[in-house]
């Protein structure tokens, strides 16, 4: 029998909203051909050994982004499928400092972009994303700025 219990738990993940002190977000895009195309992501990924969700949130940013931000606001965290307990933990990321994308050989055709809140959430909505993660995270992150 081959379900997800059989291969074992998978590790939580982290997925990052980062926001720029002009409410603009990064977005990542990248090619999956085995998926038709290039789409749209948030900086985020699996849990290393020894991590939780912040410092795996702090790390996928600081790589994949070139960011560290000095504010982090939990959205929440959900279920990444119903076959297994691993986690899926948002965050808002604000007071940005911007240094060099630190990518890793699986992520050398990451592209970075800074877009408004309201055009990536637009995005997220014509399907121009391609995992769950970073459309509910926009979501969340839009809500708690609209009522901080």
């Amino acid at each position: 029998m081959d379900d997800a219990h059989d291969r074992g738990p998978t590790r939580d993940a982290s997925v990052i909203v980062a926001r720029d002190s002009n409410g603009l977000v990064a977005l990542l895009s990248a090619d999956f051909p085995e998926h038709g195309g290039e789409y749209l992501f948030l900086p985020g990924g699996r849990r290393e050994d020894g991590e939780d969700a912040l410092e795996c949130a702090r790390r996928e940013l600081r790589e994949e982004a070139g960011v560290t931000a000095r504010s982090w606001h939990p959205l929440g965290q959900y279920a990444i499928t119903l076959g297994d307990t691993a986690r899926m933990h948002l965050y808002l990321a604000e007071g940005l400092t911007l240094g060099p994308q630190e990518l890793t050989p699986t992520e050398a055709g990451f592209k970075l972009s800074w877009w408004p809140m309201t055009d990536a959430i637009t995005a997220a909505a014509e399907g121009r994303f391609l995992l769950p993660g970073g459309p509910l995270a926009l979501l969340l992150a839009q809500r708690r700025i609209a009522t901080s």
